[in-house]
């Protein structure tokens, strides 16, 4: 390491500021367990930027029964706030999985945000003050292993119909890659909603797998692809399937290719157990908590 910097010194305009603690808002924390990285600062200006700073927190992000997408309270009379709020927030993914689903949904009214949409996005500020230095930790005694998790809310979109999908990518134990996105089509059935969740995540995971690859490491085992669709499972394993999912045949060819040559490898998990069900929809208290932990967030703040 020390001859590359020794190397861009001598060709560049730089100097060696020693390990990374601070970079475009994300703090990084070297120790033991391994590189932890938030936010809190950036946390602490929304929260003044706001006005929330002295606000009671909650516990959880977004009402479980929200229905921000058909509210008909009035439009606010300047937006400016609202999209600069939830253009922070967008931001704030970066170390923040645990908000993904809820930034998501509200991003889809920066056009013309309502009063509704406001009060959520102010719940939200009010989430990130219970907890302002939660981040990712990456563990330092990882294995070269590539893992996802997928899920899908079926046509979960009350205005379109389209379905919600919601991936993670974990290396060992640490979180990697996480996402929450609509579906460009409407899915006709559950088992269709799932079965393209699963394509995406085929191509996460290959794209992470090339990563390494170009890194000069070689992952040489199977990635597991987790779902908790049987049905999609199947059809990702059975071609007698296929003739009677022909609206779906190029996912299917395209995971049965990957699945054949053992790129990847798919696994079924019981729906309670799916990490990626935080990603496709508003959970409770009680069960958004228990994801939480299942997916190692971590808050190097925290007391003990």
């Amino acid at each position: 390491m020390y001859v590359f910097k020794e190397y861009l010194g001598r060709y560049f305009h730089m100097k060696d500021l020693g390990p990374l603690k601070y970079f475009l808002g994300i703090e990084v924390a070297r120790g033991p367990l391994g590189i932890s990285m938030c936010q809190r600062k950036y946390v602490l200006d929304i929260l003044n930027e706001t006005g929330l700073l002295g606000a009671k927190p909650v516990s959880f992000p977004l009402d479980q029964n929200h229905r921000l997408a058909i509210s008909t309270s009035e439009i606010l009379s300047d937006p400016e706030p609202y999209r600069r709020l939830v253009g922070h927030l967008i931001y704030l993914l970066a170390t923040r999985p645990d908000i993904t689903y809820s930034v998501h949904i509200l991003s889809q009214f920066m056009h013309e945000p309502r009063r509704d949409h406001w009060d959520a996005a102010l719940r939200l500020v009010r989430y990130l003050k219970n907890n302002p230095g939660q981040g990712i930790l990456l563990h330092s005694n990882s294995e070269l292993r590539l893992s996802g998790w997928c899920d899908s809310d079926w046509a979960g979109c009350p205005r379109t119909r389209k379905s919600l999908s919601g991936w993670i990518v974990q290396f060992d134990h640490s979180l990697v890659s996480w996402k929450t996105k609509r579906q460009q089509t409407i899915s006709l059935s559950f088992a269709k909603a799932e079965y393209q969740a699963l394509a995406v995540l085929t191509c996460e995971l290959l794209w992470f797998k090339g990563l390494l690859s170009f890194l000069g490491v070689e992952h040489t085992t199977p990635m597991t692809a987790h779902s908790d669709s049987q049905s999609a499972l199947q059809l990702v394993a059975n071609d007698v399937f296929h003739e009677r999912t022909k609206h779906i045949e190029v996912d299917c060819h395209f995971l049965r290719h990957h699945l054949s040559n053992r790129n990847i490898i798919t696994r079924h998990v019981p729906t309670g157990d799916q990490l990626a069900d935080i990603f496709t929809k508003a959970l409770g208290k009680k069960e958004f908590h228990r994801f939480l932990l299942k997916l190692g967030i971590h808050d190097i703040y925290a007391r003990t």
